[in-house]
Formats: C-alpha cells, structure tokens, sequence
C-alpha cells in the first residue's frame, strides 16, 4: 500500500510512488493502521530532513511517534511550509538562518523556534488551517519559489489552467512528484500566485539555496 506521506507545495498530503531527496516531519498524523487522521499538524516545528542520517533505519509511521513526510526537494519543501532541520542538515539549517537574519536586518541569528512561530502564522490560516498564499509579480521574486500561475501568462497551458512551477533563472518549470517539466520562459510582469512563505522567499532573495530536483536543471548545467 502507497503511504499517504507526500507533500505538496500547497502543503497537502497524498498518497503517490514518487519520493523525492528529503523528508521531514510535523508530529504524528497517522493512526494505528498507518492512515492520516484530520490532523495536519501537531506542533508549529516543521522540518525538513536528509533521507538518511548516521546509517540509522527507521519506520516511516511508528505508533504514536511521528509521521514522516517526503518532498520531491526542498523548494516543495519551503513552499508547503518547512524548514531545514537544524539536527541532520546542521549546516543547511545555518545557511537559512543566517540569510534569514540578513534579510530582516537581525542583529543575531534567530532562534528556531522565532523562525517556526513566524512561519506558522504565514503559511497557514488560522480560520480555514489552509495554505496562505499571497500574490506578486515575476520580477520581484528570487529564484526557488514555489507559485502557482495562469499557464496562458507563461505560454504553455490554456486560459483558466492553473499551474504550481518552479521560478529559477527567468523560466517557470512545472512540479510534479516526480519531477519538474521543461523550463518555460516567463515575462518579469508576469501576476503569479507565491506559495512559499514569506519569510522563505526572503531567505531566499537573501541568499539561500535550497537543494533542488535534478529535473529543475538544464542538461548544460548538470555537466558545469
């Protein structure tokens, strides 16, 4: 049986084949049989983790533990809301905290938990416990965010065909949970809907470079 433990970068969870470079967690959501209950989160840590750490195996829905998520990669991971776990990915952790710390003119570090509390209250609502998400314009946003979009603006799907993709390097690439489609060019003034947190798209326009599918690259950049 497929385990309902993919995430979307609306943040939802589903039950698909594909499993993607890293994993993380927010609490146990699962019940005995190894089925999500209506919970989608137990605390305001959402973290996301190395699919190996130290050689330790582990069960993916132990009783009453935790419930581990996976994501295609960590721009699916920001966009649903995580962050990088500050135990198995230390120095990622510290890359993002720091360009967090650059972005909002902090005099120190933050804390993990300053981060988490913010980030809860940007990528959920409290009312509805839905997604967030926050229009903007292709120009004023850093590459590594997750948005979704009127394919007709990016010349690649008809009018009314909303689109989740990728923004890096002037091209939207359409996500999968498997993988990224081609890189299609897309105008600055192009209106997208931004589903990574802001405080995430600030950690990124300040620095951050999140571990990205294989798929999000050209064959010419894979052989740099």
């Amino acid at each position: 049986m497929t385990l309902q433990n993919r995430v979307a970068p609306t943040g939802e969870i589903v039950a698909d084949p594909g499993r993607g470079l890293l994993m993380g967690n927010r609490g146990c959501l699962h019940t005995p049989d190894r089925r999500l209950g209506t919970a989608r989160w137990r605390s305001k840590l959402w973290i996301c983790c190395s699919l190996t750490f130290k050689g330790v195996q582990r069960d993916v829905m132990p009783p009453g533990r935790w419930t581990a998520l996976f994501f295609l990669d960590e721009a699916t991971a920001l966009a649903a809301g995580h962050r990088p776990c500050a135990y198995c990915r230390r120095a990622d952790y510290v890359a993002y905290a720091q360009a967090w710390q650059r972005a909002y003119g902090l005099a120190q570090r933050p804390a993990a938990v300053e981060m988490d509390a913010r980030l809860h209250s940007e990528r959920v609502s409290p009312r509805t416990r839905r997604q967030v998400t926050r229009p903007a314009v292709v120009r004023d946003l850093p590459d590594g965010v997750m948005v979704s979009y009127d394919g007709a603006g990016a010349g690649r799907a008809p009018i009314g065909s909303s689109v989740i993709g990728l923004l890096r390097a002037g091209s939207l690439r359409s996500w999968s949970f498997h993988g990224y489609g081609p890189a299609v060019p897309v105008r600055p003034g192009t209106e997208v809907e931004v589903l990574t947190p802001p405080s995430s798209v600030a950690a990124l326009g300040a620095g951050f470079r999140p571990l990205l599918h294989p798929t999000a690259y050209d064959a010419a950049e894979e052989d740099r």
